[in-house]
């Protein structure tokens, strides 16, 4: 991997230079109220070829604002894509996937990590979720792995079992982990980075070798 613009480091420049050019770019997608600097999104953000995209109102979200932005940050991008997705971001793939896939697409979008989606179908869900009604429910056409919690407080196993069939995604149950966010104290998360290797391309050890090596430099 090519590392670039580590502000304010000037010892790393052996690692610059041994580093190779990443498969694929990463496309960061979070949820509601974005992405705070404690979840592993925003650690995953530091590593070389992965960019957040952003949604713009992220407190109230708008289908019709948010997969667009999604199908621009696609377009603009230069090379293979995956997406790593949490919550909300994984509605607003599967959402763009139903509006907006070309058979233009296929070579460039190589698969999805949908982490924690939420069941935006439930009587209960927030009225901030409901412009995202109903879940589609289409076959995704890329690969794709459901992570899903026993404890998440916006679905249930069931559901998520139920969405990562009906989107023909393979299903990781990660057991009593919440959200699956900053509060479920995965930090930098590196199974997650394990998983997202094997729809990128990426070798899973130098990612987290690489991440590794961002903290202790920083």
């Amino acid at each position: 991997m090519q590392i670039i613009g580590l502000p304010g480091k000037t010892d790393d420049a052996g690692f610059e230079r041994t580093a190779s050019q990443p498969p694929t770019d990463i496309l960061i997608l979070p949820g509601l109220d974005n992405s705070g600097p404690r979840h592993w999104q925003a650690h995953w953000g530091e590593l070389t070829g992965f960019r957040r995209v952003d949604f713009g109102n992220w407190e109230k979200p708008r289908l019709h604002e948010w997969v667009p932005a999604l199908d621009r940050a696609v377009r603009a991008s230069m090379r293979p894509l995956v997406f790593a997705a949490h919550s909300l971001g994984c509605l607003a793939v599967a959402w763009w996937a139903s509006l907006r896939w070309t058979a233009a697409f296929a070579g460039r979008v190589k698969g999805a990590l949908l982490v924690a989606p939420p069941d935006v179908d439930v009587l209960d869900a927030s009225p901030r979720l409901r412009d995202f009604r109903p879940s589609p429910r289409l076959r995704l056409p890329f690969p794709t792995i459901v992570v899903a919690s026993r404890d998440d407080p916006y679905a249930r196993l069931e559901w998520s079992q139920a969405a990562a069939e009906g989107w023909g995604s393979r299903l990781v149950d990660l057991g009593a982990a919440g959200h699956i966010n900053a509060e479920s104290g995965l930090a930098e998360w590196p199974q997650g980075l394990r998983l997202l290797a094997e729809l990128s391309g990426h070798n899973p050890n130098l990612l987290v070798a690489e991440l590794g090596l961002r903290r202790a430099l920083a």
